[in-house]
């Protein structure tokens, strides 16, 4: 893990310097952004994603510094811990609750959101608007968060003290890496366009790597009963039937996506490294054909993906 965690920042630092101190011209600079916005997902999807559950090291101290790669790279490791490590895992695929699956107005993702006109072509439209994910996500969705102590329905504790000086620390870096640094060298018309390009592809690979575990056709949208607010199954199994594999045989996108295509097995074991996840999946599989409960899986990333278009064209047409 850690020799996989040099490599990944090796080619961050790498494309950075490429492109901020060696790119001259838009053929030099076109492709060192690319990378660049290859490479910080990679630090998402492998070093943060283990350190923010604790799941990288032993050491919490170590924990804590892997899941702050992701203030580095312009997110807020506090605000990620409620978003994604409690709320999203307590309550995957629930309407209401689970805020990576609410796309507001420009999406229907479940069965339960409100249908508008234009969703019927939604499974056309989502795709160039998921390269702006980072956008929203980095200026504007942290700040409102902080600011108001939500996240959806729920309230978070805003942050203050260490909390606060690490978010606000962890954002000046950004900004610093981002666009003090570049405009002493660059225009700031090029720093600018460049950065879009940076972060379009950082928002389309996080969206085509996330949405094709939960927002597929196997995946299930369960809704709480009404007379008692509870999920009717266990949570185990919640977390097996809302979550789908993909590519569970392919080295290279298990290696790429930090063993996200074994989402299963993150979901109910998310404090162990990823590094494990193939070595655990066939065991996970045959308990839970053991015991009834349906383990879904793609073949490949592209059968995943696909999926994910039929779903999203039968949201927009469902009434």
């Amino acid at each position: 893990m850690y020799f996989k965690t040099g490599i990944i920042l090796v080619a961050f630092a790498a494309s950075y310097a490429g492109l901020t101190f060696f790119a001259s011209t838009w053929w030099q600079a076109l492709p060192f952004a690319i990378l660049l916005g290859i490479t910080m997902a990679e630090i998402g999807f492998n070093v943060q994603h283990d350190g923010a559950h604790q799941g990288y090291s032993s050491r919490p101290w170590i924990n804590k510094l892997m899941a702050m790669t992701l203030d580095v790279i312009g997110g807020s490791s506090y605000i990620w811990h409620w978003k994604h490590d409690i709320f999203h895992h307590t309550y995957v695929n629930i309407a209401g609750h689970d805020a990576d699956i609410n796309l507001g107005v420009f999406g229907r993702l479940s069965p339960q959101q409100k249908r508008h006109a234009y969703h019927r072509w939604q499974h056309f439209y989502l795709w160039p608007l998921y390269g702006f994910l980072a956008f929203k996500w980095l200026f504007y969705d942290d700040f409102r968060d902080a600011l108001t102590g939500r996240i959806g329905a729920f309230r978070i504790p805003r942050p203050k003290g260490w909390e606060m000086v690490l978010f606000l620390g962890g954002k000046a870096v950004f900004f610093t890496l981002a666009f003090a640094i570049p405009m002493r060298i660059h225009p700031v018309w090029v720093v600018l366009l460049c950065y879009g390009v940076v972060a379009g592809v950082l928002g389309l690979a996080l969206s085509m790597v996330f949405q094709v575990v939960h927002v597929v056709e196997q995946a299930e949208f369960p809704m709480p009963r009404s007379d008692t607010g509870r999920i009717e199954k266990a949570w185990a199994v919640h977390q097996v039937e809302t979550t789908v594999n993909y590519a569970r045989d392919n080295r290279t996108v298990t290696w790429l996506v930090g063993a996200l295509n074994f989402q299963i097995e993150h979901h109910l074991f998310p404090r162990i490294c990823h590094i494990n996840y193939p070595a655990i999946s066939k065991l996970v599989e045959s308990t839970c054909c053991e015991y009834g409960v349906q383990y879904s899986q793609h073949a490949s990333y592209g059968a995943g993906l696909a999926s994910h278009f039929r779903w999203l064209r039968k949201m927009g047409l469902a009434a």
